[in-house]
C-alpha cells in the first residue's frame, strides 16, 4: 500500500496534536481571514468562568453552545454567568458585523467580540476548535493568538435529498449541529421528488400517505415479505410538521437557514400518484416510483392544480420562515405536455407558443404567490430558459454556465455545479467507496474550485450569492454513507464559502484537516476515510472498481438489491454498456477464469438514450459472461453460462476454463444476455480459483 501526498500532509497535521500547542497549529478549518500569534497562554479549566453581557439573549445563546462543545469534547462543566474573576472566556459585543468576530487570546482570558448574534456564535465555534486542537479530556492551553474573522459569501450550503431516501429528525438535527461547526449557513432540503413525498400537508394528506412509501426495485425486495402486511417491505418515512418546525428552530439556533425545496412542475410522481388529477399522466402512476432518471410526469396547468400548489406552498411558507422557497425547476421533460390536449389548449389560450415558454409561465406564476407572501423563489438553472423574473435566485447546477447567465441577467446566484460539488460521486476509487455515481470527484477537485466565474465583471460577480454542495440519495441509502460522501469534502466546501481567497492554500487545507477530523470523531461525527489513499490490487484477482470500464457514459457504483438484511456487494459498471477490461493481466500458467457476478434491476429511466444499448445475443436462454482477448472484439477465451446464478439474487461465483495464453494481455469481460432486465454486473474477476473474500 501506498500513501498520497494528502495522507502525509494529514498525517502531519495529527502529529502536532500530541505535542505542545502553537500558534497556527489550531486546524482550524475554515481557515479564518486574519491569524496572528500573540504572547503568552490561556489556561481553559473547569473553573474558568464563561461571561455574557446582561440581558443578551444572543450572547448567552452563543455561550451555551460552547460550553456543551466543551462540555462534550473535554469534559469541562463551566459556568456561563454576567460577571466572573479574569482570566475568563468573555462574549461581548462590538466590532464586526454580520456573522463576523473578532477573538483575542492570551494569560488574560480569550474575548469575543461582535455586533451580531451570529458573529458570537462563529467565535465561540472557534474558540471551541482552538481548545480541541491537543487531543483530550481535561483543561487545555491556547497559544495566544489574534483573530479577525468573516464569511467570503453569505451563502454556504449543503442539499440533502430526503426524498430518494429517508433520513431521521435526529439525523438531520446531527448533521445541522456538524454544519455549524464548519460556519455553513444554509441547509437546503429536497423533500419532494419521483420517489417521494417527505413533508406533511395537512391539507392533503394522501401527499404522504401514497407518496412517502415505496417497494425499492428488484427482484431481492419483491421476496423480502413483511410479516404484518403479508406484502413486500416498504421503505420511506415523513416529517410531520411539528418535526419540521423543531428541526428549523433548532437550525435557527445555529444561525442556519432551512431552504424547503418543493419540485414543479417536474419530478412530480410522488405527487401525482397520490392525487392523478394533478397530473396529465394516463394511466396515472400508481405510487411514487422506484426507478432512477428523469420521468415525463409534470404538475398540470389548470386553475384547480395551482390551486392545490398555492395551498401547499402556504403550509410550506408557515412551516419555513426563511427568505427563500426551492422549487426545482429541473429536468421537465415535456412529453406529456405536449401530448395532453387541455395542456395544448391552455397553450393557445395564454398565447404561449412552446413548452419551454409553458414552463417559464409556470414559474412565474409561482413566484408571483410566493412574493405576495413576501418570499423569494430559487430553482435550478433550467428556470432561466422560459424566462423569469430578475428577483428569482438561481442555483446553478449544470456546471457553472447557468451562474454566468443568471448574473449577466442581473440574477442572484449560487454555484452548486456538478460533478464537482455533487458529492453522490465517489472520493476515490478504491473499492471500499460507497454506492454512488461512478466518477471520481476527490477532496482536491473540489477544495481547487473557484465560484466567482472569470467571465463576470466586479458588478456581475456582486450577484454570487455563494456555493453550495449537494448529496443526492439515490445510490446512498443509509445515513452513516451520507455523512461518509459529505465528510470531508464539505469542509472544502466550508473554506471556500468562508475564507478570503488570498487565504486559501491547498497545502495548508490538508495540514489543518486532521485536527478538525479528529475533533469531530471524538463528537462521534462519521467521517469517510481519508481519500487519496492508493491500494495496490491483487495480481490475480480484481474487483469491478480495480478495472477499467470499457465507457463511462452513466457510470454508477451500484449496490445489489439482495440479501434483504447484511452487507451487500457494490458494482462499478456503465449501465449503458456492462463492459470492463483489465489492462495487463498476466495469464501465464492460468487455466481457468472465476467470476462473481451479480444481477440489478434496470431501474433506470434514460429516455431516448435507453434506444442506444444493445443486447448482445445468448447462446443460452439466461446468457453467458464472456472473457475476450486483446481488447472487446478480440478472441473469446471463456465463456460462464450465466444459468447457476439465476438462482440467487445476491452475488454468485462462476467458473470456466480459460484459453491457455501466456504473457500479459488486455482481458475485456462483457455479458449476453437476451433482455435489459436483469442487468447482469461483475463484482470480481480472478484468475484461477476463487479466492476467499475479503
Amino acid at each position: 500500500m501506498t500513501r498520497s501526498p494528502l495522507l502525509f500532509a494529514i498525517a502531519a497535521g495529527l502529529a502536532f496534536l500530541a505535542g505542545p500547542a502553537a500558534a497556527g497549529a489550531a486546524g482550524l478549518v475554515p481557515a479564518p481571514a486574519v491569524e496572528t500569534p500573540a504572547d503568552g497562554v490561556f489556561r481553559l479549566s473547569a473553573h474558568t468562568p464563561v461571561v455574557v453581557p446582561a440581558d443578551d439573549p444572543g450572547a448567552r445563546a452563543a455561550a451555551a453552545y460552547f460550553t456543551q462543545l466543551i462540555a462534550r469534547s473535554r469534559g469541562l462543566g463551566l459556568e456561563v454567568t454576567q460577571a466572573g474573576a479574569a482570566p475568563a472566556v468573555s462574549f461581548r459585543r462590538g466590532g464586526p458585523v454580520g456573522e463576523g468576530y473578532r477573538l483575542d487570546a492570551g494569560p488574560g482570558g480569550l474575548v469575543i467580540t461582535a455586533t451580531d448574534d451570529a458573529g458570537l456564535f462563529y467565535g465561540g465555534v472557534t474558540a471551541w476548535q482552538l481548545a480541541t486542537a491537543q487531543a483530550g479530556r481535561g483543561a487545555a492551553e491556547i497559544a495566544g493568538v489574534h483573530i479577525e474573522d468573516a464569511p467570503r459569501f453569505a451563502w454556504r450550503g449543503l442539499m440533502l435529498d430526503s426524498a430518494r431516501h429517508f433520513q431521521s429528525p435526529d439525523y438531520i438535527k446531527a448533521l445541522l449541529d456538524r454544519m455549524a461547526r464548519a460556519k455553513l449557513n444554509t441547509f437546503h432540503w429536497h423533500l419532494t421528488d419521483d420517489q417521494g413525498w417527505r413533508l406533511e400537508i395537512r391539507k392533503y394528506p394522501r401527499l404522504t400517505e401514497v407518496g412517502a412509501w415505496r417497494v425499492p426495485a428488484g427482484a431481492g425486495p419483491a421476496q423480502d415479505i413483511d410479516p404484518k402486511t403479508g406484502q413486500p417491505r416498504r421503505i420511506g418515512g415523513f416529517y410531520t410538521q411539528d418535526q419540521v418546525r423543531e428541526i428549523v428552530a433548532y437550525a435557527a439556533a445555529r444561525h442556519i437557514a432551512v431552504v424547503p425545496e418543493i419540485e414543479m412542475p417536474g419530478h412530480a410522481t410522488a405527487a401525482i400518484a397520490a392525487y392523478p388529477r394533478l397530473g396529465t399522466t394516463q394511466p396515472p402512476p400508481s405510487g411514487p416510483s422506484s426507478d432512477w432518471g428523469v420521468f415525463d410526469d409534470l404538475f398540470n396547468v389548470d386553475e384547480a392544480t395551482f390551486g392545490v400548489l398555492q395551498d401547499v406552498l402556504d403550509e410550506v411558507m408557515a412551516l419555513f420562515p426563511g427568505r427563500y422557497i426551492h422549487v426545482g425547476g429541473d429536468e421537465a421533460v415535456k412529453i406529456r405536455w405536449k401530448a395532453s390536449p387541455a395542456v395544448q389548449a391552455r397553450m393557445r389560450e395564454l398565447h404561449i407558443a412552446s413548452e419551454n415558454q409553458l414552463q417559464g409561465w409556470f414559474t412565474a406564476r409561482i413566484e408571483q404567490y410566493l412574493n405576495a407572501h413576501g418570499r423569494a423563489l430559487i430553482g435550478w438553472d433550467e428556470i432561466l430558459e422560459g424566462g423569469v423574473a430578475p428577483s428569482a435566485a438561481v442555483m446553478s447546477w449544470r456546471g457553472t454556465d447557468g451562474a454566468i447567465v443568471a448574473a449577466k441577467m442581473g440574477h442572484d446566484t449560487v454555484l452548486a455545479p456538478a460533478p464537482t460539488y455533487y458529492f453522490d460521486n465517489r472520493q476515490g476509487a478504491d473499492p471500499g467507496q460507497p454506492p454512488g455515481r461512478g466518477s471520481v470527484i476527490d477532496l482536491r477537485q473540489v477544495y481547487d474550485f473557484e465560484p466567482v466565474p472569470a467571465a463576470l465583471s466586479a458588478e456581475q460577480a456582486r450577484h454570487v450569492l455563494g456555493v453550495q454542495a449537494q448529496i443526492w440519495t439515490e445510490h446512498v441509502r443509509t445515513e452513516d454513507r451520507v455523512s461518509k460522501m459529505l465528510f470531508p469534502r464539505a469542509y472544502a466546501v466550508a473554506e471556500t464559502g468562508w475564507s478570503p481567497a488570498s487565504r486559501r492554500s491547498w497545502t495548508d487545507f490538508a495540514a489543518r484537516l486532521g485536527p478538525e477530523i479528529a475533533r469531530e470523531r471524538a463528537l462521534g461525527a462519521a467521517t469517510s476515510d481519508f481519500p487519496g489513499q492508493v491500494v495496490t490490487p491483487d495480481p490475480h484477482s480484481r474487483r469491478s472498481q480495480e478495472l477499467k470500464l470499457c465507457s463511462d457514459r452513466f457510470a454508477l457504483n451500484l449496490e445489489d438489491d439482495a440479501p434483504a438484511r447484511g452487507p451487500r456487494a457494490v458494482f462499478l459498471v456503465d449501465i449503458m454498456n456492462p463492459c470492463w477490461i483489465w489492462e495487463g493481466a498476466d495469464l501465464t500458467g492460468v487455466r481457468r477464469l472465476t467470476a462473481s457476478v451479480g444481477q440489478l434491476p434496470f431501474n433506470f429511466q434514460l429516455g431516448e438514450a435507453a434506444q442506444q444499448i444493445r443486447l448482445a445475443p445468448p447462446a443460452t436462454p439466461d446468457g453467458e459472461l464472456l472473457a475476450r482477448l486483446d481488447g472487446c472484439t478480440g478472441p473469446v477465451v471463456a465463456t460462464l453460462p450465466l444459468a447457476p446464478a439465476t438462482r440467487s439474487q445476491a452475488t454468485s461465483v462462476l467458473s470456466g476454463a480459460l484459453t491457455p495464453t501466456e504473457g500479459r494481455h488486455d482481458l475485456c469481460i462483457t455479458f449476453t444476455r437476451p433482455k435489459l432486465d436483469p442487468l447482469w454486473v461483475l463484482n470480481r474477476l480472478t484468475l484461477g480459483e476463487p479466492p476467499r473474500e475479503r
